[in-house]
């Protein structure tokens, strides 16, 4: 049993140890080849596995379909590149020690890309080996190098953008959070990757910079020892030392060229999930007209005396010959019935398609646009609290006014001004303001000790004086009486004020419908029936709207919808189903006005004015057009008095007149008096008392 025990433990340490040697044996090795004298046959099998290796590298990068699926790729360069200069001590210790004893002293492939590649002609190697130095140093690396700072410097200044556009759709319903967080993690490690390559990108620069150094020390190290330390002449010191040196620069240029063209194909890959082969053959020759100049300006060059005519002559009639194919290719397309386009099968066209409704965008029911210096409060990249706030606004309306409010779309809008918001319901500007992410708003609350210096301006959602002012003042402020809020929650409390009061925008039929099924989980037979039997969706929706529109909130539907069962059969009017509803409803409306005081205070209308606008109702209408415009303008002076009264006395203002005048005088004091709630007789509920604290028209 013990040596049963002690065979499993050794098992699990030698997966331990197989899962974590990897990178310390790497970093080893190439301390060794640094440090350590290695044989010919070593140097040739590590040679060619650096060949083997960058090959590879090079084929990957060339299919890969989009550079995010080699997001390892930096990693790779900078060990293949550490890898190769530590072959390239080793290899040059073995030039500068044996080399005296022959071409082949260091290794078989050394002197094979010395005397095989090169011919033998130490001359020509050098001028080769300077070529490729160019080429790799001066035009691929340098290239690739500018793309990839740019690439990163595009790619990171993007971000916010794309962050905010995740969390917008993401609001707007359009997406769950796994796609979220799956597309937040492709933003970050879109980042990351450019911002590695540009690292990696010098890396492979310096390596072209190292390469030539080598070149030069071991020639001039190969003179010395050869004709110093082995006196040999100075025609074979330099015929060996630099076969060896362009051979062993060869042997590492070669691998670091094709490093670099990689590096230089993946920064230069369109991040899109492509096949860069299909990609660049479907742009090259997906405009057959391209084609058929090259091939006419190609024989015209052909049958010029003096030239080529073989190469250029074959050259054009390639060229006419695929020109000629593609738009044989396109004339076919074309000419394909329509009911095979129909069949299911993909036929791929260059012809832009016929316009359907899906171009036609449907209105967000709330936006939400920011200009570009307020992007950093809806990213939560860069601490931005407001998508936060957004989504406690709407859970609070939610709750008060019993349905489920929209989502905000939020996005960027270059046409605002900076520091500019704007807040739209379907599709119509409700709110707009200015604001400064990086300063606080201390606002007058009606009573301060004293001012404050900084940018004026007026809270959006209440019009009150307000100072934006640095954060380092936000002590001093409240010191001083003042209200300091954020941008932030200047913004949720702008839109949650312009919710509040455009509420019956909010709901429609869908969300009507969403109200009957949720009263059905616990009353199924109170909503089995009631559409389209008793009441139309159109009327259920309407008077919804009309009870949002007066500030009634519909919570309570099991009693609206027990209403309207008992009095859509007798009209189906919704201002008369209205009224029976808020009837229903009055002790929710009167505790929403006054709280849990069993008082009321109201204002009335005198007996006699309340006589002249019956005359004038039935005169002019329900809608009030009766009303003699110089009465209208004095009941609305003195209701205003009446109502600034009881909100200093720190009571609600509540005008209590009969059903019939309810509705009219409600329209009537809406947009006049915004704080004034309008009740009938019968919506006062039994058990509350009334205390008349101002009587209108007595001496009017």
């Amino acid at each position: 049993m013990e040596m049963t025990q002690v065979l499993t433990r050794l098992k699990g340490y030698r997966g331990m140890v197989s899962k974590g040697l990897g990178t310390p044996l790497l970093v080893l090795a190439a301390l060794g080849m640094v440090v350590l004298p290695m044989p010919a046959m070593l140097l040739d099998i590590l040679f060619s596995f650096n060949i083997a290796l960058a090959m590879v590298v090079l084929l990957v990068a060339v299919y890969t379909r989009r550079p995010l699926d080699f997001a390892a790729f930096p990693t790779v360069l900078l060990i293949a590149t550490l890898l190769r200069l530590a072959l390239n001590v080793a290899s040059t210790r073995v030039v500068l020690l044996e080399g005296h004893n022959g071409p082949d002293a260091a290794g078989h492939v050394i002197e094979a890309f010395g005397s095989v590649v090169i011919g033998g002609n130490y001359a020509v190697g050098l001028i080769v080996f300077l070529i490729l130095m160019i080429i790799n140093f001066v035009v691929v690396t340098k290239g690739a190098g500018r793309i990839s700072e740019v690439s990163a410097r595009f790619t990171l200044d993007a971000m916010p953008g794309k962050q905010m556009a995740i969390d917008a759709d993401l609001n707007a319903g359009l997406i769950n959070q796994e796609e979220a967080k799956k597309r937040r993690h492709e933003v970050t490690s879109e980042a990351d990757f450019y911002g590695s390559m540009d690292g990696a990108s010098k890396f492979v620069k310096g390596d072209a910079i190292a390469g030539i150094m080598i070149l030069f020390i071991n020639i001039i190290g190969g003179f010395i020892i050869g004709m110093v330390q082995h006196a040999m002449s100075f025609g074979d010191a330099t015929r060996i030392y630099t076969l060896l040196t362009i051979g062993d620069g060869l042997v590492a240029q070669i691998p670091s060229l094709l490093l670099s063209i990689a590096a230089a194909l993946i920064v230069t890959r369109q991040n899109t999930d492509q096949d860069m082969g299909q990609a660049m053959l479907g742009q090259l020759f997906s405009n057959p007209k391209s084609l058929i100049i090259t091939s006419a300006i190609l024989l015209v060059m052909g049958v010029v005396p003096g030239m080529p005519h073989f190469a250029f002559l074959s050259l054009g009639l390639l060229c006419a010959g695929i020109s000629w194919w593609l738009l044989k290719l396109e004339q076919r397309r074309a000419a394909q019935p329509k009911q095979e386009k129909g069949s299911g099968e993909a036929h791929p066209s260059h012809e832009p398609r016929e316009l359907s409704w899906d171009d036609v965008m449907p209105v967000d029911i709330i936006g939400l646009e920011v200009g570009y210096q307020l992007i950093p409060l809806v990213d939560r990249a860069q601490g931005g609290e407001l998508l936060n706030r957004i989504k406690g606004v709407r859970k609070k309306l939610s709750q008060d006014l019993g349905f489920l409010v929209p989502p905000v779309h939020i996005r960027d809008n270059l046409d605002l001004p900076p520091n500019q918001y704007r807040i739209t319901l379907m599709g119509v500007t409700t709110g707009e303001a200015s604001i400064y992410q990086d300063k606080e708003m201390a606002i007058n609350p009606g009573q301060v000790f004293g001012t404050l210096s900084g940018i004026e301006a007026r809270d959006p959602a209440f019009g009150l004086e307000a100072v934006w002012i640095g954060r380092d003042q936000v002590s001093h402020a409240q010191t001083l009486g003042y209200t300091v809020v954020d941008a932030s929650t200047v913004v949720a409390t702008h839109l949650s004020q312009i919710l509040a009061s455009h509420a019956s925008l909010l709901l429609g039929h869908d969300e009507a419908q969403q109200l009957l099924d949720l009263v059905a989980k616990h009353q199924a037979k109170l909503v089995d029936g009631l559409v389209p039997e008793v009441i139309s969706m159109g009327n259920l929706v309407k008077v919804l709207q009309n009870l949002l529109t007066e500030g009634v909130p519909i919570r309570d539907m099991r009693t609206i919808l027990q209403t309207l069962v008992e009095y859509a059969p007798r009209s189906q009017d919704p201002d008369v189903l209205t009224a029976a509803c808020r009837i229903a409803l009055r002790r929710l409306i009167v505790q929403e006005i006054t709280g849990g005081e069993s008082e009321l205070a109201v204002i009335t209308l005198a007996p006699e004015l309340e006589r002249i606008l019956h005359q004038s109702l039935q005169a002019g209408g329900n809608e009030g057009a009766g009303i003699e415009p110089g009465l209208a303008e004095r009941m609305q002076r003195s209701l205003a008095d009446a109502s600034q009264r009881l909100e200093l006395e720190g009571q609600s203002a509540v005008l209590l007149t009969s059903g019939i005048l309810r509705n009219t005088l409600a329209r009537f004091v809406k947009n006049a008096i915004p704080g004034l709630r309008v009740l009938s007789y019968q919506e006062v509920p039994d058990d509350k008392q009334i205390r008349i604290v101002s009587a209108v028209g007595q001496n009017q």
